[in-house]
């Protein structure tokens, strides 16, 4: 075997170094969402209004692809000021002692066109824990008037606030508590291609 087929040889022997599409979380366009019962009867709505990170996203080997945000604790709104003072206090988030949370993927599986499921670990707390989200990111991208390529996605999940040690709790006189254990999370994503290059047509 000569010198050129011994390298072509090794070549097809390598890993596959072949990147997918990097994004950036556009912190401007992005919020995290939840929603979470208060008295048992009514729920409550809210979001962190500071979301940033990164996507790298293979559409043909979506294992691949990693999933990194970070979420400012201290940015948590349900527009009632003496509410979010509360939720930043040592009795929830205590964001002086544990400023963000965060998520970093450990698994993309592809379900279908659009959709993804996407495994990770996330911080909150000081407390980390696997978490599933189900993941809408259509593949339609386009240019901004700027010249930047964007894209959307939205990611859902639910998780139980006392996993994460946010255990604060009043009971009611009439039976109950204040407030749920269950909070339903929506994360709203406008991504910022890293190349500024639309992905070819198909």
């Amino acid at each position: 075997m000569n010198v050129k087929s011994l390298l072509a040889a090794a070549v097809l022997c390598l890993p596959s170094l072949a990147l997918g599409a990097s994004y950036e979380i556009d912190p401007v366009h992005s919020s995290a969402n939840f929603n979470i019962k208060h008295l048992m009867v009514a729920t409550v709505r809210g979001e962190f209004t500071k979301v940033s990170g990164t996507v790298t996203l293979d559409e043909k080997a979506p294992k691949k692809s990693v999933v990194e945000a970070t979420i400012d604790a201290a940015s948590i709104d349900t527009h009632e000021a003496k509410r979010d003072n509360h939720l930043k206090s040592p009795d929830f988030f205590d964001v002086a002692k544990f400023p963000t949370l965060t998520f970093k993927s450990t698994d993309v599986k592809k379900l279908g066109k659009g959709k993804y499921e996407v495994k990770g670990d996330l911080t909150m707390h000081g407390v980390t824990k696997p978490v599933v989200l189900a993941v809408d990111a259509p593949d339609t991208e386009v240019k901004d008037p700027g010249g930047n390529i964007r894209r959307g996605a939205t990611a859902t999940t639910k998780l139980d606030r006392k996993d994460f040690g946010l255990k604060w709790n009043q009971a009611l006189e009439a039976g109950g508590v204040m407030v749920g254990d269950d909070v339903d999370v929506t994360l709203h994503l406008e991504l910022v291609k890293k190349d500024g290059k639309l992905a070819e047509t198909k």
